[in-house]
């Protein structure tokens, strides 16, 4: 006696194949989160060094005037 193959219906083939739609779209989703995440942390270390550099800039000009006004 043979056992009976599942029988595949058009609802359930159409089931399936929107899961693995699904499954695509949230992978390239997690995938383009992240590449934002790592563009985000390059641009927050960016964004420190231009503080940082600003910050240094200020303080060398505090600092000469100091020794141009110094005796």
């Amino acid at each position: 006696m043979r056992a009976k193959e599942p029988f595949a219906c058009a609802p359930a083939m159409r089931l399936e194949a929107h899961e693995r739609v699904s499954k695509l779209q949230i992978d390239a989703m997690n995938d383009k989160f992240a590449r934002i995440e790592l563009l985000m942390e390059r641009l927050e270390k960016r964004l420190w060094l231009t503080v940082y550099g600003v910050a240094g800039v200020i303080l060398a000009e505090a600092f000469q005037s100091l020794i141009n006004t110094a005796p």
